[in-house]
C-alpha cells in the first residue's frame, strides 16, 4: 500500500496472546512473522478473568529479553478489544499461530469477529512448525510445576523464570 507522498505505508502486524509463558512454539512464530513485516508488535493480553501464572510485566520482560536480536520486534500489553489496540498502533494485520484444526476453528472466529468489527483489519493464520504441534503454555506450566524437563519446550531466560516461580511457591 502506497500513501498519497508515493511511500509505502509500513507493515505493521499484532501477535497477540497471554504468553504464559512464552514458548518455543511462540517464539517460533514471533521469528517468522518478523520476517514477514516491517514491524511485529507481540502484544501480551491482561485477561482479569484469567489466573496467570507471571504477571503482565513479568511476561513482557520475558518477551523482550527473548526477542532482544529482533530489531522490528516490540513488545506491548492491552485489556481492550484486540482491534482498538491495533487502531491505536496503526497495525493492519493479526498473526496467529495454528497447532491443529481445534486451533483454526477457534481462530476463525476470532478473526471472523475482529473483521466484523473493523473490516480494514486482516489476520494470517502461521502454521506452528511441527516439532511444537503439541506445545502450548498449560503443558509448560503442568511440566515445570512437577519439576519436569522444559528445556526444549521454552527458552533458557523463560526456563530459569519457571524454575524460580515454581521455587517460590509453597
Amino acid at each position: 500500500m502506497t500513501t498519497t507522498t508515493g511511500l509505502r505505508k509500513p507493515r505493521v502486524a499484532v501477535y497477540p496472546g497471554s504468553f504464559d509463558p512464552v514458548t518455543c512454539g511462540h517464539l517460533d512464530i514471533i521469528h517468522r512473522a518478523a520476517k514477514q513485516f516491517d514491524h511485529l508488535i507481540v502484544a501480551v493480553l491482561n485477561n482479569s478473568s484469567k489466573n496467570p501464572l507471571f504477571s503482565v510485566d513479568e511476561r513482557k520482560e520475558l518477551l523482550t529479553e527473548v526477542t532482544k536480536e529482533l530489531p522490528n520486534v516490540t513488545i506491548d500489553s492491552f485489556r481492550d478489544l484486540l482491534v482498538n489496540f491495533m487502531r491505536s498502533r496503526n497495525a493492519d494485520v493479526i498473526v496467529r499461530g495454528i497447532r491443529s484444526v481445534t486451533d483454526f476453528e477457534y481462530e476463525l472466529q476470532m478473526a471472523s469477529t475482529n473483521h466484523q468489527l473493523d473490516s480494514e483489519i486482516e489476520t494470517i493464520f502461521m502454521m506452528t512448525n511441527p516439532k511444537y504441534s503439541f506445545l502450548s503454555s498449560s503443558i509448560v506450566k503442568e511440566v515445570a510445576k512437577f519439576n519436569g524437563n522444559v528445556q526444549d519446550l521454552v527458552p533458557p531466560e523463560v526456563r530459569e523464570a519457571l524454575i524460580a516461580k515454581y521455587a517460590s511457591k509453597p
